[in-house]
């Protein structure tokens, strides 16, 4: 049954979707509307087997009026009352570095207040990207030294932050 309903389905389309869209494009004089209308009407006929049984000429009316009450209620819908058309687009709006400028002096304040040893791992790790065995070896340490290192510079790092009024992000 569903296989006669995509059957059904697909024939309506092939048979009345061109035509649709044209008329769709004359109701409106919107391209990318009227291929809107034409989905909606499929749409619908799609969750209504009953117009896909009626026969071509009986369907074929029925989009029609489905196609013509949607671009009628596209036009009164508040969406069209309040959107404006523009030939060019708006002014891009230039990125506010302020609030990354601020985070990146309370950062830089609260790493000053941590030991040298974890000051260290802390920018080496997150700010170049440098893996555990890296900073081992750069500073010839064990990894276990550095993982601690990393653990307790951390801590105290966000210790220092919450210290300066600055809560976590979720």
């Amino acid at each position: 049954m569903k296989d006669d309903h995509i059957a059904l389905l697909r024939a309506l389309h092939d048979g009345h979707a061109a035509a649709l869209w044209r008329y769709a494009l004359r109701l409106t004089g919107d391209q990318q509307l009227a291929e809107d209308i034409v989905q909606e009407a499929l749409l619908r006929a799609w969750r209504h087997p009953e117009v896909l049984e009626q026969g071509s000429s009986a369907s074929k009316a029925w989009l029609y009026a489905v196609a013509r009450n949607y671009a009628i209620d596209e036009r009164r819908s508040a969406r069209a009352r309040w959107e404006v058309d523009s030939e060019s687009l708006p002014e891009r709006s230039r990125a506010d570095h302020t609030d990354s400028t601020l985070d990146a002096w309370l950062v830089a304040d609260a790493l000053s207040t941590l030991k040298p040893e974890h000051r260290l791992v802390i920018v080496r790790a997150y700010y170049r990207g440098e893996s555990i065995a890296e900073l081992a070896d750069a500073l010839e340490v064990p990894q276990g030294t550095v993982k601690s290192r990393l653990h307790y510079g951390l801590r105290a790092l966000r210790l220092a932050l919450q210290e300066n009024g600055v809560t976590g992000r979720s």
